[in-house]
């Protein structure tokens, strides 16, 4: 009677640490200039899950994230801190990196990081920098889809899944991030174009390199924008080889492939 006794008593015990929760609260770093978030796994058990924790959310379903039987929370002081996430995407097929966006955040748009394993250990990155732009509340649209394995975070980060890398992309001004709408890219993606006030403002994130170019305010007309683009300029290499679109010479045939987009 006694041994039963005992053995119900640790079967209670055992049944209540299996069903505690374990969570652990991560700090998360700044982000390491084209660092690559592709690290491989043994197994499956070794990778990062997506936990659909909410689904009657206006604005989507919403996620916790876990590495094995343990939740990843954020602390991104004075922020607080964060459990839940909405929209998050796997980097690669190892499914060892993911983007994820703050369920509930505050400012313009809620922040973005990246939870990723190095070493089989998880870390957090962020991916947000500081702007002081005048119209930064009518371009910090969050995450845009510019190709279907590359991202745009705020007109500040290109995150490219499948691989698993992330790009800052270099301001126009330091103090804030670019100004301008996205509009396209070149055939080989890397060069991003930016419709400004009174410019096509073009930044390849692989190289940094940039060119702003000067162009009509008909030009910039957001209803006929892209088919003027089309029409008068084409893209064409400098010295090394980037690509950005330039009035073209009346003498080149314009092949509308050029245009990523």
């Amino acid at each position: 009677m006694k041994t039963t006794f005992l053995a119900l008593i640790l079967s209670v015990i055992l049944f209540s640490c299996k069903q505690e929760k374990l969570e652990k609260t991560y700090t998360p770093r700044a982000l390491v200039n084209g660092e690559s978030f592709n690290e491989t796994t043994k197994s499956k058990e070794d990778a990062l899950k997506l936990v659909k924790v909410d689904s009657g959310k206006k604005d989507g379903d919403v996620y916790a994230i876990t590495f094995k039987d343990t939740s990843i929370f954020i602390q991104d002081n004075p922020k607080p801190l964060v459990k839940q996430f909405k929209a998050p995407r796997f980097l690669n097929t190892q499914k060892t990196a993911a983007i994820v966006q703050v369920a509930d955040g505050t400012g313009l748009v809620s922040p973005f990081y990246i939870v990723a394993l190095k070493d089989g250990i998880p870390e957090v990155v962020k991916l947000d920098q500081e702007s002081n732009g005048a119209n930064d509340s009518k371009f910090t649209v969050g995450l845009q889809e510019i190709s279907l394995s590359t991202f745009l975070i705020n007109n500040d980060f290109v995150v490219t899944i499948i691989n698993g890398r992330v790009y800052p992309v270099k301001r126009e001004h330091d103090n804030e991030r670019i100004q301008g709408k996205f509009l396209l890219n070149s055939a080989d993606k890397s060069t991003l174009v930016f419709a400004m006030e009174k410019s096509l403002y073009q930044v390849n994130y692989l190289t940094g390199e940039t060119f702003d170019l000067p162009v009509s305010a008909e030009t910039l007309n957001p209803q006929t924008i892209i088919k003027n683009i089309q029409q008068d300029f084409s893209w064409q290499k400098n010295n090394k080889g980037t690509l950005f679109l330039k009035k073209y010479d009346n003498d080149r045939i314009i092949d509308i492939s050029e245009f990523g987009n």
